[in-house]
């Protein structure tokens, strides 16, 4: 891969395993894919969810409202979690066995208790940055290639916003897992070929210069 290219693994946290709070099925399936791919790269992100405890989008933090209720807040509409990768506990650690890049660049997000954050570049209000953009960019990063979990939320966030942001953007799909609420993974897929994201997979990635 040349310097210009970044991989940005998304959210392969405790928490998000089987066993986790909010458990991706298969999840811990994308470790072994992104291990064979991280040494393919100068350039390495890893992004993490960072929840106080009293996060917004915890259902526990409405009376009223139980996991998977949907409700409006001020920046839109809010899906409803179990608590899940709440700051400084072992669910929000990433996976035990998950390959850290020895220049790694770590991204915490939904850090701020009244905003979720699912892209690893711009929180849900769409006005709050992580910084990541900016940190790319001063290292001439213009291609990125997005991995992790979940496919159809954190994933996809993340790959939309980092196309808007002006990167060339390509998601690995075997090194992805997702919820699929509702048929969510199609959905989301769509949006990606409308705004002219690709997909690859790991076996190409030595191939793509």
């Amino acid at each position: 891969m040349n310097l210009n290219q970044c991989l940005i693994i998304v959210d392969v946290q405790n928490d998000f395993l089987s066993h986790g709070a909010l458990a991706v099925p298969n999840g811990e399936e994308v470790i072994a894919p992104i291990n064979d791919i991280v040494d393919l790269f100068d350039t390495v992100v890893y992004t993490q969810d960072w929840h106080p405890e009293n996060h917004i989008s915890f259902a526990s933090n409405h009376s009223d409202r139980k996991i998977l209720d949907v409700i409006e807040l001020d920046y839109g509409t809010q899906v409803l979690w179990p608590n899940h990768c709440v700051e400084n506990t072992k669910g929000a650690e990433l996976a035990s066995n998950l390959k850290i890049a020895s220049k790694a660049h770590f991204v915490k997000k939904g850090i701020h208790s009244q905003i979720d954050s699912y892209s690893g570049f711009l929180e849900a209000d769409r006005k709050t940055s992580t910084g990541l953009a900016e940190w790319l960019k001063a290292r001439g990063i213009k291609q990125v290639f997005i991995c992790g979990l979940a496919t159809d939320f954190c994933v996809s966030w993340t790959a939309l916003d980092a196309k808007n942001l002006g990167f060339d953007v390509l998601v690995i799909e075997d090194a992805c897992r997702g919820l699929d609420i509702n048929d969510s993974i199609k959905q989301e897929k769509l949006k990606w070929q409308a705004n002219g994201i690709k997909v690859t997979s790991t076996e190409k990635l030595p191939h793509i210069a």
